[in-house]
């Protein structure tokens, strides 16, 4: 197996998030390419890794490094908000339908509507995925995507009973957005690409600020505006099977920014949530076995990577290269689920 492995973010990340952040093209708010935003979400992480919480709900943000442990080279990220809207609204549209008949034309009109809302407010979030170009291969993204849930069930009581995930809407070739510039635009004396630059920074709530609060008949927007609500980006359709094959679910909710589709799911139906298994490590040789993440430790200690590991007498058996990258002994309880 590689030797790749999910580690909590520290402050020294912040040069490798920076470098990342500028590979990401756009849309990507969870990841904006500005060292002062940045360091301020490291400095959020680092308040929440070292925190046993004290029973309040708070909407905490923890950030995950992919470090490859032979190299030290960081090659990936991602990120897990534990209730969001805990400080400010967390706003999105939810699709809808009004059904109108007229008796005298003898006809029925079903018109979409997009309705402000805060249904979503509380949950907890994962999203934040990037991984390098240059690695997407391997599994190494679904080693950053799932590492995310395995890390919840480790520590189930911060994170709440919904989770969701954002996905970034389509934007066109010159670095715009369809959606934006056929809804949210038109109120704003911004065009995308500055609005998308002030909300990776200062965050989304101005626009919810501005926007009406009364629902938007879609057959008002432009053509393009209306053939973008609820599509992802084309580089996050491999992240939305993903997330699909998790349990996740669109249910008619999109990004108040891009329009992409907001994904949801009940915490603990979520497939690596649910299915994980927690393990003694009762031995650990070269002999080859199955294909599986496995995770280990909790909060500041956690850590998880892809892994070979087989069936043992009371527990599993790892090995070398696994023990190794994970730093793992005899003894040591596990997390695993099956690839």
């Amino acid at each position: 197996m590689s030797s790749f492995c999910i580690r909590p973010a520290v402050d020294t990340d912040l040069r490798h998030l920076y470098e990342m952040a500028k590979l990401t093209g756009g849309g990507f708010t969870n990841l904006p390419p500005d060292r002062r935003a940045l360091t301020a979400k490291l400095a959020r992480s680092h308040a929440a890794f070292a925190s046993n919480g004290d029973g309040k709900v708070k909407d905490e943000l923890f950030v995950l490094m992919l470090e490859d442990r032979a190299t030290g080279d960081v090659r990936g990220t991602c990120q897990i908000f534990t209730h969001v809207g805990q400080k400010h609204p967390f706003y999105s549209y939810r699709i809808g339908t009004l059904t109108q008949h007229s008796r005298e034309l003898d006809r029925t009109f079903r018109a979409e509507m997009l309705s402000l809302t805060t249904d979503l407010e509380g949950a907890s979030e994962v999203g934040g995925l990037f991984l390098h170009p240059g690695e997407r291969a391997g599994g190494l993204g679904l080693l950053l995507a799932r590492s995310r849930y395995l890390f919840m069930r480790a520590n189930r009581p911060r994170f709440a009973d919904r989770v969701l995930a954002e996905l970034r809407g389509v934007i066109d070739e010159a670095g715009g957005s369809p959606f934006w510039d056929g809804l949210a635009g038109r109120f704003f004396g911004m065009n995308f690409q500055q609005a998308d630059e002030f909300n990776a920074i200062h965050g989304h709530q101005f626009i919810a600020d501005l926007m009406p609060k009364h629902p938007i008949y879609t057959a008002m927007l432009t053509e393009t505006a209306r053939a973008a609500i609820g599509l992802p980006h084309p580089s996050g359709r491999a992240a939305m099977r993903m997330l699909e094959n998790e349990g996740f679910a669109f249910e008619h909710y999109i990004d108040i920014f891009d329009g992409g589709p907001t994904m949801t799911a009940r915490t603990d139906h979520v497939r690596t949530i649910r299915d994980a298994r927690e393990s003694t490590v009762v031995a650990i040789d070269a002999l080859p076995g199955r294909e599986a993440l496995v995770a280990a430790g909790r909060l500041a200690d956690f850590r998880c990577a892809l892994a070979d590991i087989r069936d043992g007498d009371g527990g599993i058996i790892l090995s070398e290269d696994t023990a190794r990258t994970l730093d793992l002994t005899v003894g040591d309880t596990v997390l695993h689920i099956d690839r």
